[in-house]
């Protein structure tokens, strides 16, 4: 079982840095990322992490942007040495122009 701590720094190869450069290059224009946060996952067969960026639209419609983006996600193909992109969620958030993307990652 593997220890976690938001003092902690992240586990060698894991791929949150990557992902948050991949992710901003594939942000619309207008779509800023905030700080964002990782958190180790696990299931009866597989190792990973949720990691969960948070975002912020300056202009548009939130939903259509989430749809597209989350579209986009799916649909992209992420290069992660050693690990999976198994889901991607984009939502919503509850404040006008707050967007949440979460990608869970599973070791390969």
């Amino acid at each position: 079982m593997m220890r976690w701590s938001p003092a902690l720094p992240p586990r060698p190869g894991c791929p949150h840095r990557r992902l948050r450069h991949l992710l901003a290059r594939t942000l619309p224009l207008g779509v800023a990322l905030g700080a964002s946060t990782f958190r180790p996952w696990a299931s009866a067969n597989f190792t990973g992490a949720r990691h969960i960026f948070p975002g912020v639209l300056a202009v548009g419609n939130g939903q259509a942007v989430a749809a597209a983006l989350q579209a986009e996600l799916t649909a992209a193909e992420w290069t992660l040495p050693g690990h999976i992109v198994a889901d991607v969620v984009v939502e919503c958030g509850s404040e006008r122009g707050a967007l949440q993307i979460e990608i869970l990652t599973v070791e390969d």
